[in-house]
């Protein structure tokens, strides 16, 4: 049985009121390795989110990242620490380390909340240190994959276990990601709930922005074929060039574009001259949301994702999707409901995919149809802040509030009369990025 505090009562007009001590609030640590992609995102979110009366919300990581004035103009405290790397750097981490471990003791933070990998392990080793009452981390994605050397993978699974005893509770962006995390026993069986991350839809076309193929010079009525985000390994930039020569050897009217800006942006390029694939690389594009609007296919290649940010924005948009079949990937894409899916690291199947796509158009219209309606009514930033207060209000045994508006009402909650109350709400779906 659970019970709802009632929320105080409308307070009283009264003139000239003596000054009263603040509340205490909850002070929380978000460690993130750096503010930037669908992880800095969404601690963005989270952070910019929670209710300032009832939580001090402080955020630290790498410096650099276009997301820090942001969180500073929102008022939450930054501290940037400029040898926080994502790469295992022994010394760098070691003084990381130390640093986190002064500035959880110097100002006794109640809740330290930790994100990604190398904020997941520095960030939990520290709290432990400093004996920090409570320790949440989420999973956005996994630090291991398939497509890693296996004494890399097992170092980042043995310290991923190892920091399994010093969390108090793991959240997911995805019941994927949540059911992986306890199989490869990352998490305790119970100690994990699905937390959707937050898009902030207002800023994503419902319909595709007609000034876009403007833009990039794409006339009317030309299909096209994109993708958004970092052009990294991750994403795997070479199977979507592949992909397009495919396509085009069957469609040559159709244009491809890739959105965004990363270490294999040459490499693609010029797989794409010696595939003799017509690519249009746009860069980073800060409009990156409104250029995807305009895509008649999405398309992610990623070897492996949480969820992917850019994934979910072009849903909300309306994009028909074809995407490989990682981690959490599959919650959202949904085999001819939402999407199709194809294997990871296999170009001729998300070629075939395509193809279908273009060839059916009112299939893959009425597919971003569902997409965008899945989306826009689950992935909001509020109920991503509402879980997050409803995850820390547990886990330091603190009742929700319920509204209490009359005598009567008051009354009968004094009573205390036994009530069903539902457990903490679990999620549906969520994030990852790599813009």
């Amino acid at each position: 049985m659970s019970f709802r505090w009632p929320s105080p009562p409308e307070a009283i007009p009264a003139p000239d009121l003596p000054q009263q001590p603040a509340a205490r609030r909850v002070k929380v640590l978000h460690v993130v390795t750096k503010l930037r992609g669908g992880g800095g995102g969404n601690v963005l979110l989270s952070a910019l989110g929670t209710d300032p009366s009832r939580y001090e919300t402080w955020v630290v990581g790498a410096d650099g990242g276009p997301l820090w004035e942001r969180a500073e103009a929102g008022g939450v405290r930054t501290v940037k620490l400029r040898r926080f790397r994502e790469v295992i750097a022994p010394v760098d981490d070691l003084v990381v380390l130390v640093e986190l471990v002064r500035l959880i003791r110097r100002e006794r933070f109640t809740i330290v909340h930790t994100h990604l990998s190398k904020g997941g392990v520095l960030g939990r080793l520290a709290a432990a240190i400093c004996h920090t009452p409570v320790v949440v981390h989420t999973y956005h994605a996994f630090s291991f994959h398939d497509f890693m050397g296996p004494l890399r993978r097992w170092v980042y699974l043995f310290l991923e276990r190892l920091m399994q005893p010093m969390t108090d509770a793991f959240l997911a962006v995805s019941p994927g990601v949540a059911r992986e995390a306890v199989e490869r026993r990352l998490a305790r069986p119970g100690s994990i709930s699905v937390v959707p991350s937050g898009v902030e839809l207002e800023g994503i076309p419902v319909r595709p922005d007609p000034a876009v193929r403007g833009d990039l010079r794409i006339p009317e009525g030309v299909p096209v074929v994109g993708t958004v985000g970092r052009v990294a390994p991750q994403k795997a930039p070479a199977d979507f060039v592949e992909m397009a020569a495919r396509v085009a050897r069957s469609h040559p009217e159709v244009r491809f574009v890739v959105v965004g800006d990363g270490p294999l942006l040459d490499h693609a390029k010029e797989r794409a001259c010696r595939l003799g694939v017509d690519v249009l690389f746009t860069g980073f594009r800060p409009d990156a949301s409104r250029i995807a609007s305009a895509f008649d296919v999405f398309v992610i290649s990623s070897l492996y994702e949480g969820l992917g940010r850019a994934l979910t924005e072009a849903m909300a948009s309306g994009r028909p999707i074809v995407a490989t079949a990682v981690n959490g990937v599959p919650d959202l894409v949904e085999p001819g409901v939402t999407g199709l899916l194809a294997s990871p690291a296999n170009p001729p199947a998300l070629a075939a995919l395509v193809t279908w796509l273009l060839e059916h158009p009112d299939e893959a219209r009425r597919m971003g149809e569902r997409g965008r309606a899945r989306v826009r009514s689950s992935f909001d930033p509020s109920t991503m802040c509402e879980l997050l207060d409803a995850t820390y209000r547990r886990l330091l045994g603190l009742p929700r509030e319920t509204p209490v508006t009359s005598s009567d009402e008051r009354g009968a909650v004094a009573r205390l009369r036994p009530s069903r109350v539902a457990p903490t709400p679990r999620a549906r779906i969520s994030s990852g990025d790599g813009r």
